[in-house]
């Protein structure tokens, strides 16, 4: 399966909801990602650019963009970005592959 990073920001009211009644997220992204055969491995909040971190596992990314797609049309985040993640054997596979394409750049 493949490991997905998704970082996102809540909106400022769905932050007031949250002040009002806090709620323990973890579970509602877990039966999301568990939905689609998926698993949720991390979850946390951050200062910065983004208000939270995922990390998910998914049999593939039609399934993570379907997750992520559901909880972005869900209107409680001003922001989501979805990162596919390689392992390393994937990564090399890749630099291998790479040898045999001719790149040519712009105006060469």
């Amino acid at each position: 399966m493949a490991m997905y990073l998704t970082r996102f920001s809540y909106t400022p009211e769905t932050w007031a909801r949250m002040i009002e009644n806090p709620e323990d997220r973890r579970e509602a992204a877990r039966s999301y990602i568990e939905s689609v055969g998926g698993k949720l491995h991390g979850f946390w909040y951050a200062f910065g650019e983004h208000d939270g971190w995922n990390l998910w596992e998914a049999p593939d990314n039609v399934s993570m963009a379907a997750v992520a797609l559901a909880i972005g049309a869900g209107g409680a985040l001003s922001s989501v970005e979805t990162t596919v993640l390689l392992d390393v054997e994937d990564t090399i596979r890749a630099l291998e592959k790479a040898k045999s394409i001719r790149y040519r750049p712009p105006g060469a």
